[in-house]
């Protein structure tokens, strides 16, 4: 009788790694926001992949940074907590960059946690040549023996080709814990509609946007119901949600020139809300100013930090 094993995985890795990219190729789907922006992700994803021997939670964490406000402090908080509590970690290193100070650092840190299993994956193969990813697979291997880190596995993947991502996948379930399913056939993810939501609309919202801006902005969806009076053949939800912004002149660059940029974010944002609650939406998106929320702790709790 094949063996059923269940357990949870995260990746862990620098801000633009590959993470989220790699945690929606495994899931089969898009669970997690992605962006070239660094600190696109702001909270512990879980991505569920359901295999007829295993059941793997891939929880895909924050970029780990040198914090720079409260909500840097509190992203890196949440990643360390995130690798200390599963089974397995996957240590995210882009192929076209050298391993840097950055890096060193995160390996020393997992090198620390001692008796739970570290793979190294090579990320965005794609973009480096053959012998480029030799000298960067010699180098992670380096990195290891420097901090006393022995890698269970060291994996070359791309998410954007779908090279080696089944392989991966098998190595990751290869270090759970025997166990049975820890959640219903079918799901894809265990965050919560409005969340999924708040996050595509903050997706849409810093394509194109100058960089300052990416960590100023916040999602909040305030509101998600049924439009009252409608047959059941037509349904439509009413979601009402607020971009946050720290600055006036930053709430202008949202909105844009007589609201057109407002517009595309809400054209952007609303197909995929739509494939998300398998419904059509009305959104409704307003831009409001919270000055300074990322270094302050009180405004931080009320939008969801």
């Amino acid at each position: 009788m094949t063996t059923f094993r269940s357990g949870f995985a995260c990746f862990v890795g620098r801000p633009n790694a590959g993470k989220s990219t790699l945690t929606n190729a495994l899931v089969g789907d898009k669970i997690a926001i992605t962006s070239s922006k660094p600190q696109t992700t702001r909270h512990a994803i879980r991505g569920l992949v359901h295999r007829d021997d295993a059941q793997l939670v891939l929880v895909d964490t924050p970029g780990l940074h040198k914090p720079r406000t409260v909500l840097g402090q509190r992203l890196n908080d949440l990643v360390r907590t995130t690798w200390s509590e599963v089974d397995t970690i996957g240590l995210c290193l882009p192929a076209d960059e050298c391993i840097g100070p950055g890096d060193r650092f995160l390996i020393r840190e997992i090198a620390a946690l001692r008796r739970k299993p570290v793979l190294a994956v090579a990320t965005k193969t794609d973009l480096v040549s053959p012998s480029r990813l030799a000298e960067h697979l010699m180098a992670i291997q380096g990195a290891g023996d420097e901090a006393g880190l022995e890698w269970r596995d060291v994996v070359p993947v791309s998410a954007v080709a779908g090279d080696q991502v089944q392989l991966l996948a098998d190595l990751l379930v290869a270090t759970l814990p025997e166990g049975p399913p820890l959640y219903p056939e079918g799901r894809l993810t265990d965050e919560p509609e409005e969340t999924l939501v708040a996050e595509v609309i903050r997706e849409a919202a810093l394509e194109g946007v100058r960089d300052e801006l990416p960590h100023s902005l916040a999602v909040v969806v305030e509101e998600m119901l049924p439009r009252e009076g409608r047959s059941p053949d037509r349904p439509l939800v009413d979601v009402r949600a607020n971009v946050f912004v720290e600055r006036d002149s930053q709430k202008g660059i949202i909105i844009g020139h007589r609201g057109e940029r407002l517009r595309e974010i809400g054209t952007a944002s609303r197909a995929q809300i739509e494939r998300i609650l398998g419904t059509p939406v009305f959104l409704d998106l307003h831009v409001k100013v919270a000055k300074d929320w990322q270094r302050d702790p009180k405004q931080l709790r009320k939008l969801g930090f």
